[in-house]
């Protein structure tokens, strides 16, 4: 095949979207000709997309020099945009930070009025999110958007309203947010944007609305994610922080294993070179392993975590409550709560630290954080803090003694996790649920609870969330053995010796039917349909 075939292949793949086909046929182009500038562009588009980004960073810099030698500076500017980006989004910063510089100086030496100039405010704007400057981030957008329309570029269009989005929700603006995020997607479902730009879009929403507990948002798009990147053959646009966030929607919607797969494969692939984002690849592993079980490996990840940066908590502190160490778990999680200055910090430790705090009984601080959590929730308007609020106050209400006051909220919790799909918070409201009916005396209402917990937990191999299911399961036959009377042990142990009940009645001196009536208060009492149940019960739990 001649050089030229082959550059026309790689053409016609790249018009097509079929990446790894282009990057194949491109790059053996490239291999036995000089390209030129477009199909430099062509091949570092190809490679980024497919994950080759070193091949990426070295065609947009052989680009970028094709531009200034053609003395088309518009273009020049265009690919050191783009390259500083792709070292900024891998967490090398300064080569990033260089390139971005060099297109602001070709700017203002050609005095270039230009989409691409207009393309540099960004890295701007993001800096501003950073240090918290919303509203320079939010008119610096807003400059984008508007040359975006002068310009006719439906990329910087999308790209300026995400980062407006994301000023607003600094603020607390979050509606309005999730409308422009909204707005960025519908650009991308009609197919008005590069591929590049699109798949920045996705995972920029995806990013945003976990950080405004948006769940019903990061679900739809990163499924939409997904469904994009199959219709693109080998499209690798899984990067930084969006890769984690594809396996936290998997372990809300119980897809524990799924979501275990995904963040080894986050770990290993924001590994090298190192990206910023590899700590909370980290924290997700331990998260999962926390939920099954697996402590010491959980600890581990944990670590990682803060190695690379990420704070620990409040993981490690749940990870000291399984283990049994209550008072290391309540010093790491005051501190953890301490450290938290911002709302969204706050309303993702104050969960574990009303937990951590019940079971420390120290019921006057958890109740404090769950009010608390319920602030923040109303601020928010999002449905999972608004679940989770209704939990920490139930769960409050029943570690204080209010049985009855703790039903209505728990029970609203559970409908709210059923509703977002969350399988595994659903059955931990229905554990609490449970515990709340026994305390009450409604033991079918429990048994009926523990019953659907029992199932949802086994599903997703939640070993330590069944281990206290166990345990609620025997302190209820504890209490039951406990309800049983004087005489009604003197019943049991009659049947327990093989007496029928005319035997029965004769040795207490008692009617036949004053002994069924006995017997029949019994399997209520034990949860048992018959005498040889009753009789079972009565020798495991030492009542004869």
């Amino acid at each position: 095949m001649s050089e030229g075939d082959v550059l026309d292949e790689g053409r016609g793949a790249y018009g097509r979207r079929a990446w790894a086909e282009a990057y194949d046929r491109l790059s053996a182009a490239d291999r036995r000709v000089a390209l030129g500038a477009d199909d430099l562009e062509r091949l570092a588009t190809a490679a980024y997309l497919t994950g080759h980004d070193a091949t990426s960073s070295d065609a947009w810099t052989r680009a970028h020099q094709a531009r200034l030698d053609a003395g088309d500076p518009e273009g020049a500017v265009r690919c050191a945009f783009w390259l500083g980006f792709g070292f900024v989004q891998r967490g090398e910063v300064a080569q990033g930070g260089g390139w971005l510089a060099r297109a602001r100086s070709l700017v203002d030496e050609h005095r270039l009025d230009c989409v691409e100039s207009a393309y540099l405010l960004l890295p701007a704007a993001l800096m501003a999110l950073d240090r918290g400057d919303h509203d320079t981030a939010g008119r610096l957008c807003d400059e984008a958007g508007a040359a975006a329309r002068r310009f006719g570029d439906a990329d910087l269009a999308a790209l300026g309203r995400i980062g407006r989005g994301q000023s607003l929700l600094g603020t607390g603006r979050v509606a309005e947010a999730g409308d422009l995020f909204d707005e960025a997607m519908v650009a991308v479902t009609a197919g008005e944007l590069s591929a590049v730009v699109a798949g920045i879009v996705y995972c920029a929403v995806i990013d945003a609305c976990h950080e405004a507990f948006d769940v019903r948002r990061a679900r739809e798009w990163t499924y939409g994610l997904s469904r994009w990147c199959e219709a693109q053959p080998g499209l690798v646009a899984y990067r930084g922080q969006c890769l984690v966030h594809r396996s936290q929607v998997m372990q809300l919607n119980g897809a524990w294993a799924e979501a275990l797969d995904e963040a080894h494969r986050a770990r290993q692939r924001l590994a090298e070179p190192p990206h910023p984002a590899i700590g909370m690849a980290h924290y997700q592993l331990g998260e999962l392993l926390r939920l099954r079980g697996e402590l010491d490996e959980a600890e581990q990840a944990y670590r990682r975590a803060n190695d690379c940066g990420r704070s620990p908590q409040p993981g490690l502190s749940l990870v000291r409550l399984g283990q049994g160490r209550v008072d290391a778990a309540v010093a790491a999680i005051e501190r953890a709560v301490d450290d938290a200055a911002d709302n969204v910090s706050r309303a993702r430790v104050l969960p574990a630290y009303v937990e951590i705090m019940l079971a420390a009984e120290r019921v006057p601080e958890a109740r404090a954080a769950a009010d608390e959590l319920a602030l923040l929730a109303d601020g928010a308007g999002a449905p999972y803090l608004h679940a989770a609020a209704a939990q920490a106050r139930g769960a409050v209400s029943l570690a204080g003694g209010e049985p009855k006051a703790a039903l209505e909220p728990l029970r609203a919790a559970w409908r709210a996790w059923r509703e977002l799909d969350a399988p595994y918070e659903a059955a931990q409201a229905r554990l609490l649920v449970a515990a709340a009916c026994r305390a009450v005396g409604d033991h079918d209402g429990a048994d009926l609870e523990c019953d659907a917990a029992r199932r949802a937990f086994e599903e997703l191999g939640a070993a330590p969330a069944l281990a206290r299911l166990d345990a609620l399961v025997a302190a209820g036959d504890d209490d039951a053995a406990h309800d049983v009377t004087k005489r009604e042990r003197e019943v049991l142990r009659l049947v327990a010796g093989g007496r029928t009940n005319r035997q029965i009645a004769t040795e207490l001196g008692i009617s036949a039917k004053t002994v069924e009536r006995h017997l029949s208060n019994i399997f209520i009492k034990l949860g048992v349909a018959n005498r040889a149940a009753a009789t079972a019960y009565a020798y495991d739990h030492d009542l004869v």
